[in-house]
């Protein structure tokens, strides 16, 4: 599925030097360089080895540093403003343009192809990619008396592609501690084991077969920050010096991102190449490429398996007309075990293969430089194929969590460059259906994959597991369950037979029921006594919630959102209460929310199912009131959309300030809002932030009424007694029709509103209503 660019004589594009630099702490040589200046040297060595002046570089990239690969990490000793720019400044360099791509190991391969792409296209001369990581020397410098300061101004904005994040990590990855990279791919390491039926044992000797080969490769590489040659057996054996990681990893056959190292690597076209008088032996063609990525984890139809990198290395290798049997050298990522045996099983390549599945030695021993490693990968390609000229090497270059996958073909053989159908395959992959996920997950299960982490002595278990529908769930065991993991980490863990129950921190795991109901006994739907987050009152048939929160701003935390929600399914339970008002504490603030002050840290909020308060996700079947006494803003105005009708206090102020902070009102503001207010005002409040005030709201019909400061809830409570003299019944089947007829055309939503009639007619509060009517009396409801 490929496709001849329509090329200039002269326009292929091709790599015409590389470089690395390293270096390693109490060597001679170590200079404790910053990661700007390691980077420099890789990339002076690139230039060298072609001879090119870094005046002719008019581009300029660099993948993300590992300390800016996720939001809200500080840097340690300070960081440049344009670390793509600071790279270039240390050249002598000035290229019209300099880019910072985005996290991921994928990315150097992505930016090779990307810019060959330009160079046959004729929209850049000459491109240099580098990345350097010097995170060994930074982690010493800052314990230092004296440490450095890696703060750098360049005062030029140039193109930052942000981190790339995107469906990587989700709040219920990071409810589930389900965050870093050995936990996620030790689920599919141990996915694997399960699909071919391993014990532990042979899992272990497994792995280590796969990586004894690349310890060789790294004991003969002068770049590599371990040298030395170790069996399988010594690989996986857990020492003092090799503990477990988490299961099934000792720290040996895992990522080594402590490291020192550098790499850049230069590209032009053939014609460029031949004004600058580089040898033709140096030129090195990209003859094939591909790049895709898989869906989130959760949704993948087997999590011991990488399709679109599979798919990738297939298109590749066509694209270069040729089969893996013609590959000389392979470079896999390999950060973990599983990354390399999940993408050689697919091309029937074993452990013992001649070739070698590393040129470098692989992350665990070369070293594992942030999203770096792949051009690592890349430079000892090109020398490869410029010792062996007309011998093919492959690179594959993973990010995420096996989420994305770039593959590069190279030979000295000369051919035209080709423009693949990378989003035809994309397309391909993404048309195949999700598995259904359970956020919030209930019932007997069947453990699907699992992995322990270890912290000190503490072990808390991560599982994938299936409901007997067939809907996918992350799960933790409940704190101090030991026989959980002990059946976790013997033979019994595939398939095993489990209980999973829904707590406030998140979803929990059992070896059975009864072991459940003991450790996490159930909570009966019903009133408590009394609420840590919420002071109630009935009269009559209205429940009255006042919201106290964790300050005086009536914060709710994740608990706080939990216990609402509880307090809602009781409120909805209870057949005598007809209408809730929701009020808060004090006279300034209604509610507060997370997502305003933490707005990254909401992420590791556990909400219930049914949202904020127990109400932004709810479907209601009774009338709520929210009574505005103070201002809300950002999630407290979500919670108030939530509810039916809105009393305010004159001097209240309502808001969505989330795009000021970064974020969005994913809690139904961005929903609800643009239905209740002409869109002109809900873009003003939404694209602005900035609030408006009850009077306005009124008049936009956003607030039902506007009464006096400190008469909120004695507003609140007159709409709730001219709600009280409707039938119940007909209040929520109002409720439901109107609640569903969004999503119905005019035909579907007229018949449900019949049938809802239908049933209403016969119902005792509709002889109710007649017999009052002809006895002249109000009628008295008796919810049936």
């Amino acid at each position: 599925m490929t496709h001849p660019m329509t090329e200039r004589a002269g326009s292929t594009p091709v790599l015409i030097g590389v470089g690395q630099h390293s270096e390693r702490l109490g060597e001679d040589d170590y200079r404790g360089l910053s990661p700007v200046d390691l980077a420099a040297r890789a990339a002076v060595v690139a230039l060298a080895d072609a001879g090119v002046a870094a005046a002719e570089i008019d581009l300029l990239a660099c993948p993300r540093q590992f300390d800016e690969s996720f939001p809200g990490i500080p840097a340690a000793l300070g960081r440049p403003d344009n670390f793509t720019r600071a790279v270039a400044r240390r050249l002598g360099a000035d290229p019209a343009r300099c880019i910072y791509s985005v996290a991921g190991g994928q990315s150097p391969q992505q930016l090779v192809t990307e810019f060959a792409g330009e160079i046959a296209a004729g929209r850049t001369r000459v491109a240099l990619v580098v990345t350097s990581e010097a995170i060994s020397t930074v982690l010493t410098q800052v314990s230092q008396p004296d440490p450095p300061d890696l703060t750098e101004i360049t005062g030029i904005i140039d193109e930052d592609r942000g981190a790339g994040l995107g469906g990587i990590v989700t709040r219920t990855h990071v409810a589930h501690q389900l965050i870093d990279a050995p936990t996620q791919y030790a689920l599919f390491e141990n996915a694997r084991r399960a699909r071919l039926g391993q014990t532990r044992a042979e899992q272990a000797v497994e792995m280590g077969r796969w990586f004894a080969p690349f310890t060789r490769i790294a004991a003969e590489n002068p770049h590599s920050a371990v040298r030395t040659v170790r069996t399988g057996a010594e690989l996986m054996t857990v020492t003092d010096n090799n503990r477990v990681i988490v299961d099934p990893y000792p720290k040996a056959v895992v990522a080594r991102e402590k490291v020192n190292q550098s790499a850049a690597v230069l590209i032009t076209s053939e014609e460029v190449a031949e004004q600058l008088g580089v040898p033709r032996e140096q030129w090195v063609y990209l003859r094939g490429h591909s790049d895709l990525r898989d869906r989130d984890a959760m949704l993948r139809a087997d999590l011991s398996r990488s399709e679109p990198s599979l798919t990738a290395i297939d298109e590749s290798l066509a694209m270069a007309g040729i089969d893996v049997g013609d590959v000389a050298s392979f470079d896999l990522y390999s950060c973990f075990p599983v990354a390399v045996s999940t993408v050689a099983e697919g091309l029937g390549l074993s452990p013992e293969d001649p070739r070698g599945l590393t040129v470098t030695g692989g992350l665990p021993f070369f070293g594992g430089p942030g999203n770096g490693y792949s051009l690592h990968a890349i430079v000892e390609t090109v020398v490869r194929c410029r010792r062996t000229p007309g011998a093919w090497g492959m690179v594959g270059a993973n990010g995420g969590m096996l989420s994305k996958y770039s593959v590069g073909v190279y030979s000295t053989t000369p051919g035209g460059w080709e423009v693949g159908d990378d989003a035809a395959l994309q397309a391909r992959l993404d048309a195949a259906p999700d598995v259904p996920v359970a956020v919030v997950a209930n019932g007997p299960a069947t453990v699907e994959t699992w992995t322990v982490k270890y912290d000190g002595p503490q072990r808390r278990a991560v599982v994938v597991g299936r409901l007997d529908d067939g809907r996918r769930f992350l799960a933790n065991n409940v704190e101090g369950d030991d026989e959980l993991i002990d059946l976790l980490l013997g033979d019994g863990g595939p398939g095993a037979r489990i209980q999973v129950r829904s707590v406030p921190e998140g979803n929990r795991v059992a070896v059975s029921l009864a072991r459940m109901d003991e450790l996490v006994p159930r909570v009966p739907v019903g009133f408590r006594d009394s609420y840590r987050y919420a002071e109630i009152q009935r009269q009559g048939h209205v429940l009255e919630i006042t919201l106290t929160g964790t300050d005086d701003r009536n914060l709710l935390d994740a608990a706080a959102h939990h216990e609402l929600a509880g307090l809602f399914d009781a409120f909805e339970a209870d057949r005598e209460l007809r209408v809730a008002i929701l009020t808060g504490a004090g006279t300034t603030t209604f509610a507060a929310t997370s997502d305003l002050d933490h707005p990254i840290a909401a992420l590791d909020a556990n909400l219930p199912a049914s949202g904020l308060a127990g109400l932004t996700h709810r479907r209601l079947t009774k009338p709520v009131i929210a009574a505005l006494n103070g201002n809300a803003l950002g999630g407290a105005l979500e919670i108030a959309l939530a509810c039916h009708l809105v009393v305010a206090e004159e001097h209240v102020e309502l808001g969505l300030p989330h795009a000021r902070m970064g974020s969005i009102a994913a809690s139904g503001g961005l929903v609800r809002l643009p239905r209740l207010v002409p869109a002109n005002v809900a873009n003003r409040m939404i694209l602005t932030g900035v609030p408006i005030s009850a009077v306005e709201a009124e008049r936009w019909g956003l607030v039902a009424r506007v009464v006096p400061p400190g008469d909120a809830l004695k507003g609140a409570r007159e709409l709730a007694a001219e709600i009280l003299l409707g039938a119940p019944g007909a209040l929520r089947s109002s409720l439901e029709v109107m609640a569903a007829a969004g999503s119905l055309d005019d035909a579907a939503a007229l018949k449900l509103s019949g049938d809802r009639l239908e049933r209403l007619l016969i119902s005792n509060d509709a002889a109710e209503a007649f017999v009052a009517g002809f006895e002249g009396r109000p009628p008295v409801w008796r919810n049936h």
